[in-house]
């Protein structure tokens, strides 16, 4: 798809606005406008530079309560207390399934949302503050931290802010897994922009299918596929759900796909058997 840098955004659907942010490279990547896009798919009239400028207002608001001595440990504190304790930002553990969750302009107005878009929040206020801050994208949940290589200091932005250490990390594993769970180097690792984006989208996938909203789901496979094309993982259910919508000649392009470049896949019997029932002669073509 190309798209022309002279074309006003103003002509852009939301999915073209998103795929055109998504093409810089993962540095310069805007990742409120970006999951702002994201949440204009499901509301057409949102208005993207309001709420990036709710941010800003929300930023300046955060200068007023900076420490005057400038240590990373002070700064985070400061913008906690006023994220959670001052504004009420929480994590939504009442309703933690709910699609709203994953949306930035909600999360923004309702002040409740799941980690990685409380993260999220945090993150944008962090970064228009001058202190850089990255996603960790800890399995079965996420967290921040400075951009500051000699410090192993991360905030748990689902729970007020909590400020976790590498060993509080590995506890946090174990309550979430329900059983002793080795902490590893790659699990504490900053993700770039595209990953970030791509979970946001894979909860909301999730969420989707597991309430058969399978249009919704495709959209989000959809924009995964945008950020990471030669995913044969979310090619294979982007072909499934194709297939669930009745949507045929392009769910066997997709298992196709998949059957040629994932060999060796368990479910690969399956999804041939699948193939050859939609297309008994799809090999052929």
């Amino acid at each position: 798809m190309a798209l022309g840098k002279t074309i006003s955004m103003n002509f852009l659907t939301a999915r073209q606005r998103f795929y055109q942010e998504i093409q810089q490279p993962n540095a310069q990547i805007d990742l409120a406008a970006a999951a702002l896009y994201i949440a204009q798919e499901e509301y057409p009239a949102l208005d993207v530079e309001a709420y990036l400028s709710a941010l800003d207002a929300l930023a300046a608001e955060a200068s007023d309560r900076l420490p005057a001595e400038s240590y990373p440990l002070k700064i985070i504190q400061a913008i906690s207390q006023y994220l959670f304790a001052d504004l009420g930002f929480r994590g939504n553990q009442q309703d933690y399934y709910s699609p709203q969750n994953s949306f930035l302009n909600d999360v923004i107005d309702r002040r409740t949302g799941i980690p990685i878009t409380l993260a999220l929040v945090y993150l944008e206020i962090a970064k228009r503050l001058n202190f850089p801050m990255v996603g960790v994208g800890m399995p079965g949940h996420f967290l921040i931290r400075p951009a500051i290589a000699e410090m192993s200091v991360f905030v748990d932005a689902f729970h007020q802010g909590e400020i976790l250490f590498p060993e509080d990390c590995e506890a946090r594993l174990q309550q979430i897994y329900g059983q002793p769970v080795a902490l590893q180097d790659e699990f504490l690792q900053p993700v770039s922009a595209r990953a970030f984006l791509a979970r946001m989208l894979t909860n909301l996938k999730m969420i989707y299918v597991s309430c058969q909203q399978l249009e919704k789901a495709l959209s989000a496979t959809e924009r995964i596929l945008l950020l990471f094309p030669d995913a044969i993982y979310q090619r294979r259910d982007r072909g499934l759900l194709y297939y669930e919508t009745g949507q045929f000649t392009a769910a066997c392009r997709d298992l196709a796909a998949y059957v040629e470049s994932a060999a060796a896949a368990e479910d690969r019997p399956q999804i041939m058997r699948l193939l050859n029932r939609l297309d008994p002669d799809w090999k052929n073509r």
